[in-house]
């Protein structure tokens, strides 16, 4: 048995954590018992006042015969400074002579005894009590200095119950059964005198004072030793003991919702910390009862609002808490260290919830100072003295630590290119991403600490391989905002999934998808009608549409109804979009859109659409210009960036910079433009007065910054803006759409849009085409590919859009598609093919002549045929 155990077990029946004062009997003088010079093992345990301080005292060593003891009482009083007695007195002693003894030994004058939640009387004897054994009485000076009596009571009851358990046979322990029950209903309590406290007149203008009514409940928890006795119970031999124990100690972990309020959770954190406490140095870190609620706290203390009754300090509360969340870090520090890097999610949240707090209160601490200078923390005489340079160190052991797990993935990365597939590296990978929630509280401390944010971007730089490979597999997180301080690290693949875990994932279950059946002579307006009348979520949901009068349907028919929407919405007739003069693909708003009186319902209607696409990952083959998207990402808009929605206005302007004075004043400029819409013609104000201020070389800055902000913002701010709505109400979270787009260059969008605008790499196509009734060296499909590679690149996209939908190939070609295509041998001769979009099938009759072959494959992949679908 250990120390860390033994300190808790109870010697001899009879408590050694206090002062032990013999209480003589009647027949006897009342006398002091001399103070021993050794403190017991568990004292500062026992002691431990509702200030969370433990406090020492001696004990006396008073040794009794059998026949003596069983004429003794022993039990203990709570004194009024939270220090606890030990006595043992006589049965027919009253309570009128132990609290005489209690104010001869210096305890004061007008005492009173509580036990129950009641004032005991006098003239009652001990043996008409009937403790239970080791039994705590409350001393208080006067009644009404003891709130809460129903808290008293029972927690007193619990903490009676519990030491009555341990001392009976182990296969019965009947006063065990009902402690769980026991301990749910303090809670309640507890929940209750927090309801009943917002009927309070200060309830209203400070909340804190509903919280503290709970906080008072779980404070008596305390006192009452209800905590200790349960810890006790758990070290017993017997197993039945300790499941109840256990069961009743864990009423106070926020998994069981059953049994913990959350009006209550907020408050539990002197409870969980004595818990944690007593359990550390008693059973161990590895104990499950323990992990439970090390982990409970550092939830309760990540999701708090403000710091509980009695722990006003946050110095105070740190310092408590720090120990175990170094112990957390050591334990996710060695599962990285470990060969397979395997870290539990549990550990990691826990990991992650004391950190969190930990950098909250560091901030506070640090005020509005920002990074902490390195020469601040570089003084060792402080180092121990206060916890935000613990904290420090600890940060950097982190980064040590990290920075070699880093190295070790650097050489598995160059290994597992070599040795396995790209879908099982991809699963290795994404197995580590558990280093990146590392990182981001690395990241999170790196804004406390000047050298810590310094070497943290060292480390990333050092290992830009692994880290790709980490962000590039991870799964949806959340927390991978702050990657884009380091974007410049990282590759298009990794900035793709980061932007795509901000976009909704969909739903595969039918039911909860957002339902179209469209018909195509309609497309646009029923298009229209079926998005903008949807709700955000059932949106975010995923679709699923039908063209009316056709069968087909699935994510083939999804892929062409993308396609043909954003053809018909951002063609010029529509008046929406202008295409860029030197780039048809690229649009940008048109400021003449105002002719259509549903203009802006459609900008809300295109951004929803745009989203939809990024969404269900399908490249339309638009694509925008630079200046929309700089607005979607909240950042200005300067002369650079209008080169090409209007070269000729980009040329003007960047002529007149370089015109001197003379030049510049024959132009006869104001700070005004001229606008022309339906028709008529009218002059616009760059700033107020501006038709009577003339351009010169002095502001000629000022007026060209200030024309282009009209031309591509101003002029245009409500389309603007509701294209900006639509494109936000796809998002997971439509308040990150700068995030979003942070992590973006615009080439990296086109990517993601338009897809690939190259010509179409025949080779590529074939090593990605597998066959179904044919083989590879057939003649049929050696003509197949001969035509294919005879057709224009516009015929070959109708052909290809025909096969799968898809006309734009994602960045990384064939590769990129979600699956391999395939060829199927269908029965007929004389047919056209036909398609399987949804599966990337082809059914090629067996032609009889590559003449036949080819005259059918032209077919097929005129414009008007390849938007429809054939069939088997």
């Amino acid at each position: 048995m250990s120390s860390a155990f033994a300190c808790l077990r109870r010697p001899s029946k009879r408590r050694r954590d206090a002062p032990d004062h013999a209480l003589p009997s009647s027949k006897q003088p009342l006398m002091a018992v001399p103070d021993a010079s050794a403190a017991s093992s568990w004292a500062s345990a026992a002691t431990t006042g509702a200030d969370g301080a433990s406090s020492s005292s001696s004990s006396s060593s008073a040794s009794s015969s059998p026949s003596a003891s069983a004429r003794t009482v022993h039990f203990f009083v709570r004194a009024t400074d939270s220090k606890t007695i030990a006595m043992h007195a006589a049965r027919d002693d009253t309570i009128g002579a132990v609290l005489d003894h209690l104010s001869a030994s210096g305890y004061g004058r007008d005492l009173r005894l509580i036990y129950g939640g009641r004032q005991l009387a006098s003239e009652t004897t001990l043996a008409a009590l009937r403790l239970p054994p080791d039994s705590t009485l409350h001393l208080a000076a006067r009644l009404r200095s003891t709130q809460h009596p129903e808290a008293w009571q029972l927690g007193s009851y619990i903490a009676a119950a519990a030491a009555a358990a341990e001392s009976e046979d182990a296969t019965t322990a009947a006063s065990a059964c009902s402690l769980d029950e026991l301990v749910k209903e303090f809670i309640l309590c507890a929940h209750r005198a927090k309801n009943h406290g917002r009927s309070r007149p200060d309830a209203q203008t400070d909340p804190r004072a509903t919280g503290d009514l709970a906080s008072e409940y779980l404070d008596i928890f305390l006192q009452a030793g209800a905590a200790i006795a349960l810890v006790r119970l758990y070290l017993s031999k017997s197993s039945f003991c300790r499941s109840y124990a256990d069961r009743a100690i864990r009423c106070f972990v926020a998994t069981d919702p059953s049994a913990l309020p959350p009006d209550v959770l907020q408050v539990t954190t002197p409870v969980l910390l004595e818990f944690c406490r007593l359990l550390s140095g008693a059973v161990g870190k590895k104990d499950l009862l323990y992990r439970a609620c090390r982990s409970s706290l550092a939830s309760v203390l990540c999701s708090r609002s403000w710091l509980p009754p009695p722990m006003d300090s946050p110095a105070g509360l740190i310092d408590q808490v720090l120990p175990f969340a170094g112990e957390i870090m050591e334990v996710i520090l060695d599962g990285l260290a470990s060969v397979s890097m395997i870290v539990s999610p549990l550990d990691l949240e826990e990991f992650s919830n004391f950190f969190k707090m930990l950098c909250k209160e560091a901030h506070i601490w640090i005020g509005n100072d920002g990074l902490m200078p390195k020469n601040m923390y570089d003084r060792e005489s402080e180092h121990d003295e206060t916890w935000i340079w613990r904290l420090h160190t600890m940060s950097a052991d982190m980064l040590k630590r990290v920075d070699e797990c880093l190295k070790r993935l650097e050489m598995d990365l160059s290994l597992s290119s070599e040795s396995i597939g790209v879908m099982e590296g991809q699963t290795i990978w994404a197995a580590r991403s558990h280093i990146l929630t590392v990182l981001t509280q690395l990241d999170s401390i790196s804004m406390i600490y000047e050298d810590v944010a310094h070497n943290l971007r060292l480390v990333l730089f050092a290992h830009k391989a692994p880290l790709n490979a980490l962000v590039r597999c991870s799964k949806r997180n959340e927390h991978l905002y702050w990657l884009t301080k380091h974007k410049n690290l990282l590759c298009f693949e990794a900035r793709r999934n980061l932007v795509f875990m901000m976009l909704p994932e969909g739903k595969d279950d039918f039911g909860e998808l957002h339902e179209m059946l469209i018909d195509r002579s309609h497309l646009l307006d029923e298009s229209f009608e079926y998005i903008t009348q949807a709700k955000q979520n059932e949106l975010r949901g995923g679709l699923f549409m039908e063209f009316k009068n056709e069968e087909a349907t699935g994510p083939g028919v999804l892929r062409e109804w993308f396609c043909l929407v954003c053809q018909a919405l951002f063609s010029p007739k529509q008046v929406l979009f202008s295409p860029c003069p030197e780039d048809k693909r690229r649009f940008y708003l048109n400021e003449t859109s105002a002719v259509d009186p549903l203009h802006l319902k459609y900008f809300t209607f295109a951004g929803r659409i745009i989203g939809l696409a990024l969404m269900h990952r399908v490249q339309v083959g638009v694509v925008l210009d630079r200046t929309l998207f700089l607005h979607l990402a909240g950042r200005s808009i300067t002369l650079e960036d209008i080169a090409v929605a209007d070269p000729v206005k980009y040329a003007s302007c960047k002529k007149i910079l370089e015109m001197d004075a003379a030049e510049i004043d024959n132009l006869y400029l104001t700070f005004s433009r001229g606008d022309h819409q339906l028709g008529s013609q009218r002059i616009i104000d760059l700033c107020p007065g501006g038709q009577d201020i003339s351009v010169n070389i002095w502001n000629r800055d000022q007026y060209i910054d200030l024309l282009v902000k009209n031309t591509f913002v101003d002029s245009i701010s409500d389309q603007l803006n509701h294209f900006t709505k639509g494109f936000s109400d796809i998002l997971v979270n439509p308040l990150r759409r700068k995030e979003f787009f942070e992590f973006l260059d615009l080439e990296d969008l086109d990517k993601l849009l338009g897809g690939s605008n190259n010509t179409i790499n025949v080779q590529d196509w074939r090593s990605h085409t597998q066959y179904n009734g044919y083989k590879e060296k057939d003649r049929q499909i050696i003509w197949f590919w001969k035509v294919v590679e005879r057709m224009p690149i516009e015929q070959q996209r109708q052909l290809l859009f025909f096969w799968t939908s898809v006309k734009y190939l994602p960045s990384d070609g064939f590769g990129g598609l979600s699956s391999k295509l395939y060829i199927y041998k269908s029965d007929s001769t004389n047919r056209l093919p036909s398609s399987q979009t949804c599966f990337y099938r082809l059914c090629l009759p067996p032609y009889a002549s590559f003449n036949l072959m080819e005259t059918q494959l032209q077919k097929i992949s005129q414009e008007h045929v390849s938007c429809s679908f054939g069939t088997w």
